[in-house]
């Protein structure tokens, strides 16, 4: 087993994720299992409780497990099909270990950070790559944080335990540009490394974030006072067009070689060329069209972050360029008329969401997209949007609606599931995880998953479609075209006489990935393609 840890300096936010999940596909381009993780030291259990503006988007796995947004990049670049055992908090680390010392597992000894809390993390680094030739562990945060600590210690202990010739340091850091001196600055990364190198670590890579190339001597600059070889200095520039890049950038600096040089791995030639075609269609689409995401969100794109990169996952498979134009759900509220809103967009997506904040202004949206005959793709909440809309202004229902937004309504079209009901605690308690749904033949949902009878897809809601309404919903052109096998649950709903609209009470997105697009995403853009043809 080789172990490869990434650590991060001077700022967060550097890209460590993206890093580490093109690292991995290039070591798969190399004919290796890789196996990712991630430890965040925040206290939190994890991320499901926390605000989107703050942390991004929340992850959801096959299991349940809540994550990271990283999580995302690391099945997106590489072929790992991720679990909870690659994942944890600080929270889960130090609950693990007080719950052993409660049960006596300790033998009444002292418990510490050291051994405890770093035996428990070593642990779990040795558990999650066992079938691997190479685990890549990112570290979140930044070098110098305190609750970052524990976990430098525990890999500290690690390279000696495991000989450091199977171990493998990568520091991420900032070589920021100061516009008034008109200059990089290396002194940053000098003295992020000099407070791992204080920890007892020395970085055996050094991965410098820089929106200008630097030059040679300043890579000689880096190596003489950070300690690694001039060629272990390697340059990520800032990227003009995709995320998608990043191996080649990253290959094109022989990271790759480098990495199977210090780990004395007899690996393949790597074979980029699959990454050189997502490139190349990036690159030079054939067509152009817009979407527009109708969300509260609007200043923050970790908050849709695997949405978008669905949507950049069927620009690929379309070869088009796909603009999203981010529409304010709340400002929609305030509009007489939304057509000016409208006027450009060639298809609609309202994403999942939680709270009542902009949800008018959302079902305006989707009433626009079901009068004019827009595609229109709803995504859990936005699942829930459509049918509120369609109970209010096909049904008649005026009143309907959420019980999530006015417990009390007449017609609570969607309700709180009853599995739900009786939850008190917030965190990890929602349907999570991967659930199989069964499709109606002969419906597009049906010949849009090439005729499949049943798929799994990942789920994250305590609400769902109101069973009660199903027949007066058919009976006035709604057709539930995918459902729960087990609880009989609404999963896919579609218009009957609308060219394409779909909303789904899961996230296709999550299961989206650069060379294999997720079904629904890449038939909405085809769709929305074939709509702007037709005008």
């Amino acid at each position: 087993m080789k172990y490869i840890f990434i650590t991060g300096g001077v700022v967060s936010s550097l890209g460590k994720g993206l890093t580490a999940g093109s690292l991995g596909a290039l070591l798969e381009c190399r004919r290796l299992k890789v196996c990712m993780q991630k430890f965040d030291p925040y206290l939190n259990i994890d991320p499901g409780t926390m605000n989107p503006l703050q942390h991004g988007e929340v992850y959801v796995l096959d299991d349940g497990t809540e994550t990271d947004l990283d999580l995302g990049h690391y099945e997106r670049f590489t072929s790992s099909i991720l679990s909870k055992k690659n994942t944890f908090t600080s929270g889960q680390i130090y609950a693990s270990v007080l719950q052993k010392e409660r049960n006596g597992d300790y033998l009444g000894k002292t418990v510490q950070v050291i051994p405890h809390i770093t035996n428990e993390i070593k642990e779990r680094i040795y558990a999650a790559g066992e079938d691997a030739d190479v685990m890549i562990t990112e570290i979140g945060g930044t070098t110098g944080d305190i609750e970052g600590l524990p976990f430098l210690e525990a890999l500290r202990q690690i390279a000696l335990e495991r000989d450091h010739e199977n171990v493998l340091f990568v520091h991420v850091t900032l070589i920021p540009f100061l516009k008034a001196a008109g200059e990089l600055k290396t002194k940053p990364t000098q003295q992020s490394v000099a407070k791992l190198r204080e920890i007892g670590i020395q970085p055996d890579i050094i991965i410098c974030r820089t929106e200008i190339p630097i030059s040679d001597d300043m890579r000689q600059k880096i190596s003489l006072f950070c300690n690694v070889p001039v060629k272990s200095v390697i340059e990520e520039l800032d990227l003009k067009v995709s995320i998608y890049e990043l191996p080649l950038l990253l290959h094109f600096e022989k990271l790759d070689d480098i990495v199977c040089e210090k780990l004395h791995i007899q690996a393949q030639s790597c074979e980029i060329q699959p990454w050189e075609n997502i490139v190349e269609k990036i690159k030079f689409p054939k067509n152009e069209c817009t979407i527009g995401l109708v969300a509260k969100y609007l200043d923050v794109k970790d908050a849709y972050k695997s949405v978008y990169e669905a949507i950049a996952h069927s620009s690929i498979y379309n070869n088009c360029k796909v603009n999203i134009e981010v529409i304010d759900a709340e400002e929609l509220e305030q509009m007489d008329d939304v057509d000016e809103f409208f006027k450009d967009i060639g298809g609609i997506l309202i994403p999942g969401g939680f709270g009542n904040r902009g949800v008018e202004g959302k079902i305006l949206a989707a009433e626009f997209a079901r009068e004019h005959h827009i595609p229109y793709l709803g995504i859990c909440l936005g699942m829930q949007i459509a049918a509120i809309e369609f109970a209010r202004h096909v049904l008649g229902y005026t009143d309907a609606n959420s019980t999530e937004m006015v417990p009390a309504t007449t017609h609570p079209v969607i309700h709180m599931m009853l599995t739900q009901r009786n939850i008190q605690k917030k965190g990890g308690t929602m349907r999570l995880g991967s659930y199989p749904c069964k499709l109606v033949p002969r419906t597009k949902a049906h010949k849009i998953y090439q005729e499949m009878i049943y798929v799994n897809e990942r789920h994250r809601h305590r609400y769902e479609f109101n069973n009660d309404y199903r027949k007066e919903f058919e009976a006035n052109g709604m057709v539930f075209s995918g459902l729960n096998p087990d609880f009989d649950l609404v999963e896919i709903f579609e218009l009957e006489n609308h060219p394409w609209f779909i909303g789904v009470q899961f996230h296709p997105e999550f299961q989206s990935r650069p060379q294999r697009t997720h079904p629904l995403f890449a038939n909405f853009v085809a769709a929305v393609l074939q709509r702007r043809d037709k005008q």
